[in-house]
């Protein structure tokens, strides 16, 4: 793995990673396996602090590797609503975080809107502010539809699948960066790779997911303290035109605060 970063790091397009000397807190949701897993081991061992996330307590089990070097742990199912109303007060006696990560997500049934859209509003609208918000995206959000009407955001039918849902996080992260201007907000493609949503034939590295996570939440370079980005392997991309649309980021944060009863702070 490390031959590889450092392949990586040193193409002709290396990019300023340096990352901050001080310790960070960092929140990372769906970290019991897979990229979220990778992204609190390596940011331990980079000497950070960091709190994991698991649905159950059950799931606490897989980050015990992580928990016995000293992570803090918050637990909740971000398909139930109340749940997330609890994970963000677990959060906040925690204490403030310099970074929250949401990584987590899920690929189909009725769950999607719910834990890869409502759950990452309502955190983000209920957790005492970080300096830093990195949200989990996909290529696919591009082959979503920039379209509210009949959406469920509480998950009692299937009314948006996962591309629509990456579109509408995407596009909330811009409407974040816009509104906070005090707090940093990147959107990131890990790439397709084999972990258990993406399937064990996902043909990109599962050992470069983490990277830019990593970096974006720790790094002093001017790339990643400018807000708004939304990055592939540590290189900013273009997006779906919606995401930039302050008319359909507007409605989006409207529809989303009706369902939750809570609305995003100035």
């Amino acid at each position: 793995m490390k031959d590889r970063l450092r392949e990586w790091e040193g193409g002709p397009d290396t990019r300023d990673r340096n990352r901050s000397p001080a310790i960070a807190r960092i929140l990372i949701t769906g970290s019991t396996d897979g990229i979220g897993k990778a992204t609190a081991a390596q940011l331990l061992d980079d000497g950070h602090q960091v709190a994991v996330h698991a649905r159950t307590a059950a799931r606490l089990q897989a980050v015990r590797d992580l928990t016995d070097r000293g992570a803090e742990v918050v637990v909740g199912d971000l398909a139930r609503i109340e749940e997330v109303r609890d994970l963000a007060e677990q959060a906040n006696r925690l204490g403030r975080f310099d970074a929250v990560i949401h990584n987590a997500a899920t690929m189909t049934g009725r769950t999607v809107l719910p834990v890869n859209v409502v759950a990452p509003y309502l955190l983000t609208a209920a957790v005492e502010r970080p300096a830093r918000l990195i949200y989990l995206s996909s290529g696919m959000h591009r082959g979503g539809r920039a379209d509210l009407a009949g959406i469920d955001w509480a998950g009692t039918r299937s009314t948006g699948s996962y591309s629509d849902s990456k579109l509408f996080l995407t596009a909330f992260t811009a409407a974040v960066a816009r509104r906070w201007p005090d707090t940093i907000a990147h959107a990131v493609d890990p790439g397709w790779v084999p972990t258990r949503m993406g399937g064990a034939g996902a043909p990109d590295d599962l050992d470069l997911a983490h990277v830019t996570q990593v970096w974006l939440a720790t790094s002093d370079g001017p790339e990643a303290l400018a807000s708004g980005g939304y990055w592939f392997h540590q290189r900013l991309q273009g997006t779906h035109p919606a995401v930039h649309d302050e008319r359909f980021q507007d409605e989006l944060l409207r529809s989303l605060a009706a369902h939750t009863g809570v609305g995003l702070a100035p």
